[in-house]
């Protein structure tokens, strides 16, 4: 079977959030249960042999955006895993600075710009020999691709029976355009209507690849269930719930070839489940490079965030002045909104030997925080799957979580009556109860040291590897394959 993932972004090439460390690992894993993967996303700037062992194409697409033709190179990478990365070339829409937008707001022709990366992969895949069985489209993006397959190129013989796959990392990024962007899209203005791709008067990218996908995903049940509901659909809880069986979660993984404390590169000493003992020089180190003083029996609690309203960083900012009051020392990487940035420069002013600010972000300073940390903080108001947490417990980090989509599907709640569960939870996206759940951690941390080593090392032996994510997404492969009359006679055994 022959899958075309198309995305906005893959680690290293371009990456702002989760998506992209997706895209680096669930397409090795699908090629070793024995698909066959392509991965198309854009020519970012910095994509280049220089950077990459990228390779020009011969093929080129050709497209016609408001009767105007635009044209666009290709270029290869092929993994040694077994993947080929393809990336698009125009650099009228893709050779900048930033892949969506600048801290002024979003690039003004970004509806321009993914139609292009739609249509064009379309036109690839009429190109490719042999074909594709399965288009994926990841997020806003990608998704007028299963519009385009249902639509535009209904008619090609060699498209009819490709399946579309539709997977939504956050619903709360839709990809919304005026109504006379109807044109450069393509479509008649038949298909603007409420049933399809009109969303209050206006495109919505999104809402579109939902409606025309055969099958539908996010990424992991807790939020699969939460996008059904008014306060977590975003004004799409309706068009989701229509698909009904065909909405599936599947959680994200986890890269253990990467994110491993055993075999890490990048932290100070290796550790295991077995043996924790190198997870304190890890902490020695974080703590000297970060500036803290180097005191072991102190908590140190780390939070690995983009700085905005939904990872919950106003919360943490109201109970900070609280918290401080006791003996922890809280560490803080991430970049996003500068209010947020001047309000934590000015508490590490204030408090230098409790925080400290690294705004910015930093794999190699990401690996080191994760070992070297105690406690993992991640107060999202909703988190699709959330992958921070799933490092922490990899890194015997206990997580500090709310019961939201992911986090609550992949953290439980520690009970130290039965001596049970990897981290702490709370609901109340409040700055008093996330006190409440700090200062607990923190007495089972202090009180009871042994508890805490087991608690420990609990979060190390879960395994959310991308192994049985990829079987999940097979299986909505095979099943959309067959609904579309494609190869349906042939099993593929896992």
């Amino acid at each position: 079977m022959r899958i075309l993932m198309v995305t906005p972004e893959a680690t290293p090439f371009g990456q702002t959030g989760g998506l992209g460390e997706v895209m680096a690992s669930l397409p090795a894993e699908l090629v070793r249960l024995g698909l066959e993967v392509d991965v198309l996303m854009p020519k970012y700037r910095g994509i280049n042999p220089e950077n990459f062992p990228v390779e020009r194409m011969p093929n080129a697409v050709e497209v016609c955006l408001n009767d105007q033709p635009v044209t666009g190179g290709l270029w290869k990478l092929d993994d040694p895993r077994g993947i080929r990365y393809l990336f698009l070339e125009n650099n009228k829409y893709y050779d900048r600075e930033f892949l969506y937008g600048t801290a002024s707001g979003d690039y003004e022709d970004n509806s321009e710009r993914f139609v292009f990366l739609a249509r064009a992969a379309i036109e690839w895949g009429l190109t490719a020999k042999p074909g594709y069985d399965v288009f994926h489209a990841h997020d806003w993006q990608a998704a007028l691709i299963p519009v385009y397959l249902r639509t535009l190129y209904a008619g090609e013989p060699d498209l009819q029976r490709a399946a579309a796959i539709m997977t939504i990392h956050n619903l709360g990024f839709q990809g919304i355009f005026w109504h006379l962007d109807m044109p450069l899209v393509g479509l008649g203005w038949e298909h603007f209507n409420p049933h399809e791709i009109e969303f209050y008067g206006k495109l919505n990218f999104l809402k579109s690849g939902i409606v025309f996908a055969d099958e539908v995903n996010t990424v992991s049940t807790g939020y699969r269930n939460e996008i059904l509901t008014p306060e977590f659909g975003c004004g799409l809880e309706g068009v989701l719930a229509e698909k009904g069986d065909r909405l599936t979660g599947i959680l994200n993984g986890v890269d253990y070839t990467v994110w491993n404390p055993a075999i890490d590169p990048y932290i100070a000493a290796p550790y295991s489940s077995e043996d924790l003992s190198g997870k304190a020089l890890c902490k020695a180190e974080l703590q000297r490079l970060a500036g803290l003083p180097v005191q072991s029996d102190v908590p140190l609690i780390a939070m690995v965030s983009r700085l905005s309203h939904q990872k919950g960083i106003d919360i943490i900012e109201e109970a900070l002045p609280e918290l401080l009051q006791h003996d922890i020392q809280l560490i803080l990487l991430g970049s996003g909104d500068p209010r947020y940035h001047a309000s934590f420069m000015e508490f590490a002013r204030v408090s230098p030997d409790k925080i400290a600010i690294f705004l910015t972000y930093s794999q190699e300073m990401a690996h080191r925080i994760f070992a070297g940390s105690d406690m993992l903080l991640v107060p999202s108001r909703y988190e699709p799957c959330g992958i921070n947490q799933l490092y922490g417990l990899k890194y015997g980090t206990v997580p500090i979580v709310r019961t939201t989509g992911g986090l609550n599907d992949t953290v439980d709640q520690f009970n130290p009556g039965s001596d049970t569960g990897t981290g702490f939870k709370f609901f109340n996206p409040q700055a008093s109860t996330l006190e409440q759940v700090v200062l607990e951690a923190m007495r089972v941390y202090k009180d009871n040291p042994e508890a805490w080593t087991r608690l420990a090392q609990r979060c190390m032996i879960e395994d959310f590897s991308w192994h049985r994510s990829a079987k999940a997404y097979k299986v909505i492969y095979e099943r959309s394959v067959a609904f579309r009359g494609g190869i349906s006679a042939r099993s593929w055994a896992v």
